[in-house]
């Protein structure tokens, strides 16, 4: 097939522009300078500021002896019966107080789900998850409600840092997706109404325990 001069001319220049190397537009930008003026309060504050503006509900906990009675209380006061948490170290938690009704079964049927996290981000109130994780993909959005479990040393300020945590984690198999949830679903494409809940969770709770995540 014969290649018209004017298509010739494009092609070159292409090629030409794919033999260098791209300079980086904004150099100030990368590396382990942010772009963003650093907080001057405590991450855990900044996190629950940012999460509840966003109409998430935040309970920082002790120890997991306070994590266990803070989520106990919580399903005693809703009248669940059934919550999702297919992670054998969350199930441990939960055990002894609340089996049967904390267990892996019917995700489909739950009144919430509980998950771990790989971090929260302090600046944007976002909860970090991979498809590495033993929840999966699914579990965090699928049912009504999603409770995340966090401990201390998984809270960083940017996205940046929480990017790190996963590349850390998984330094040869990165996961195939990293979902950054910010609060519960929510759209306004319906009239320019916002309707909470409807892509996702109509409400998420974090529980953030000031104990370093278990390995």
């Amino acid at each position: 097939m014969k290649v018209s001069p004017a298509k010739e001319n494009i092609l070159k220049k292409i090629r030409k522009a794919l033999s260098h190397s791209t300079p980086i537009p904004f150099p100030q930008s990368e590396g382990h300078n942010s772009v963003f003026e650093l907080s001057k309060q405590e991450l855990e504050i900044e996190f629950a500021e940012k999460f509840t503006r966003l109409l998430g509900k935040f309970i920082f906990c002790a120890d997991e002896s306070e994590l266990l009675s803070q989520v106990s209380g919580l399903i005693t006061l809703n009248k669940w019966t059934d919550v999702f948490c297919k992670e054998e170290k969350l199930n441990q938690i939960f055990f002894e107080k609340l089996a049967p009704i904390v267990s892996e079964r019917e995700l489909s049927n739950c009144d919430a789900s509980i998950t771990s996290c790989e971090a929260l981000i302090a600046r944007t109130g976002s909860i970090v998850m991979s498809a590495a994780q033993q929840s999966g993909r699914t579990v965090s959005v699928y049912a009504p409600i999603h409770i995340c479990i966090a401990y201390s040393n998984q809270l960083v300020y940017d996205i940046k840092d929480g990017l790190q945590i996963i590349k850390q984690k998984y330094p040869n198999n990165f996961p195939s997706l990293v979902t950054f949830a910010t609060g519960p679903s929510r759209t306004a494409d319906i009239e320019k109404t916002l309707v909470v809940g409807v892509h996702g969770p109509k409400e998420v709770y974090v529980f953030l325990v000031d104990e370093p995540a278990h390995n």
